[in-house]
C-alpha cells in the first residue's frame, strides 16, 4: 500500500506542477486551484507512504517520477528540448528511481 501511495502522491506532483505553468504565476484561476488541491494532496499522500518508507527512498522516488514526468511531459505537449544529453539524464533519473524501489522494495 505504501508504494501505490507514493504512485499516486508522484503522478499528483507531475499535475501540479504542470498546473502551475498553466497558471501563469497565479493569474488564471482554474489551473491554480488545481496546482493548490494537487500539491496539498501529493504531500499528504507521501507523508502517509512515509510511515512505511525509509524517507531517502520514498523521497527519491516522488521526486525523480515527478521531474521524470514533467520533464517528458514539457518535451511531449510543450514542446521543450528533445536533445540526446537531455534524454539521458531523464534515462538516468528512470535508473535511479528504479533502483531505489528494488535496493530498498
Amino acid at each position: 500500500m505504501p508504494w501505490i501511495l507514493l504512485m499516486a502522491a508522484s503522478l499528483l506532483e507531475i499535475v501540479w506542477a504542470m498546473s502551475l505553468n498553466a497558471s501563469q504565476g497565479f493569474t488564471r484561476m482554474w489551473p491554480s486551484l488545481i496546482a493548490v488541491i494537487a500539491a496539498g494532496v501529493s504531500f499528504f499522500m507521501l507523508s502517509l507512504a512515509l510511515k512505511s518508507l525509509p524517507i531517502g527512498t520514498a523521497y527519491g522516488v516522488w521526486v525523480g517520477i515527478g521531474t521524470f514526468g514533467v520533464a517528458l511531459l514539457g518535451i511531449v505537449a510543450l514542446g521543450e528540448s528533445q536533445s540526446p544529453a537531455r534524454l539521458l539524464c531523464l534515462a538516468l533519473i528512470v535508473i535511479g528511481v528504479a533502483g531505489l524501489k528494488f535496493v530498498d522494495g
